[in-house]
């Protein structure tokens, strides 16, 4: 049971799908009123700068609701997400996730958001309504401590996937010193080249300048940088377009490695020399990929999405749905803190990017890093980084 507000556009076909699904559900057996559904918020930026990992990651918790419910739900009751558009504005998505609570009282949690400004602009508004939020792809560390107890991550942290960079570009790369270029107003970039540099520092390596930009500042930023090994950008989806032909444009021909805001899936191919270029991100799902899970996963997205291709965020927004689904059936209600609790004690959940558990009352998995190369506009895999060493948060 699919009930969607501020719809993607191009899915009509599952808009029409979900509608049909809430007319079924409406009824139970014999014409008599239904359970009531369990209700699952979901926040995602389907417009805006950050649209280019949100919507992937929406698709992949809406094809996670439909398979719970095509194999009967939960508790015995459908499963009901409520999708709203968060417009890459923390204001709009503060009086968003506000609105929600206001219609949906009785809704069990919430998901979304793939960047830690847009998480801080939702999650303390589910804590002081005393619902978990589960982020699918926000990476700071530092997180769960800025909403206690009710903020949970679905994916590693920045600190774990800066140091699997540094560790596999100081041994794959052979780089032994880099440049460091990261967006001025994002928080998430200042956190990740700052473990980066840690980490890579750590290693004997040396960092030879570290420069801030502007999406009107860019060219000048990569002007006159020193020659180095490696160019670390720390940077946004939105920026690529402009950064990386920048870079190449002022004769800077060294690789480029960042983190997860690189991955932008097939966009590559329209970003001008996209070349020598590698991200650290949350699984690969490229059709090459053996694993069991990523095939079935990809023939899941295939038939709910024809001709498009799922990435990493689509497999993240596919697991959240599926784990906090899976704390509800475990708590056995769908009761704030029995939810709350039973997400907690989750151990050995198996997702597509990767196996999730929370130990030790850490709210942040540990999980494995997986490095994707571009070349000439197409990715492929290079390696899987399980960091020896990881900077404290």
């Amino acid at each position: 049971m699919l009930r969607y507000n501020g719809v993607m556009q191009n899915d009509q076909r599952t808009k029409i799908a979900g509608a049909v699904l809430i007319a079924l559900a409406a009824l139970a057996p014999g014409g008599t009123a239904a359970e009531p559904a369990v209700v699952i918020g979901a926040l995602y930026n389907l417009t805006g700068g950050q649209e280019d990992l949100d919507v992937p990651s929406s698709r992949g918790a809406k094809l996670a609701v439909d398979e719970a419910n095509k194999a009967g739900g939960v508790l015995g009751r459908p499963v009901e997400l409520i999708l709203r558009d968060g417009q890459t504005k923390p204001k709009v998505i503060a009086r968003e996730t506000a609105k929600l609570f206001k219609q949906e009282p009785a809704v069990a949690g919430l998901i979304g958001f793939s960047d830690t400004d847009m998480v801080l602009a939702a999650a303390p508004i589910a804590a002081k309504n005393k619902r978990v939020f589960l982020s699918s792809g926000a990476t700071s560390p530092q997180l769960p401590h800025k909403v206690p107890r009710y903020l949970f991550l679905a994916c590693f942290g920045d600190n774990v996937q800066a140091a699997a960079g540094a560790e596999w570009a100081a041994k794959a790369l052979k780089a032994r010193n880099v440049v460091v270029l990261y967006k001025q107003a994002s928080s998430y970039a200042k956190l990740l080249h700052g473990y980066f540099q840690t980490r890579f520092k750590q290693l004997g390596g040396k960092v030879l300048a570290v420069r801030a930009y502007t999406p009107a500042t860019i060219r000048a930023a990569v002007k006159n940088l020193p020659a180095a090994d490696l160019v670390y950008l720390a940077a946004q989806p939105d920026d690529l377009a402009a950064a990386i032909p920048a870079l190449r444009g002022a004769g800077i021909a060294a690789p480029i490695l960042g983190g997860d805001g690189l991955d932008i899936g097939d966009a590559w191919k329209q970003v001008a020399q996209a070349d020598k270029i590698y991200f650290t991100t949350h699984a690969y799902l490229g059709a090459d990929n053996p694993d069991a899970r990523v095939q079935a996963f990809r023939a899941a997205f295939a038939r709910a999405y024809p001709g498009r291709e799922p990435d990493a965020f689509s497999a993240l927004g596919y697991d959240t749905a599926r784990l906090l689904i899976t704390a509800i059936r475990s708590a056995g209600s769908t009761k704030p803190q029995a939810v709350r609790k039973a997400l907690a004690a989750t151990r050995g959940f198996a997702g597509v990017t990767g196996t999730i558990s929370y130990r030790g009352g850490s709210r942040i998995p540990a999980k494995s890093v997986s490095i994707i190369s571009v070349m000439r506009g197409r990715q492929g895999f290079a390696a899987s980084v399980l960091p020896e060493k990881i900077p404290a948060p």
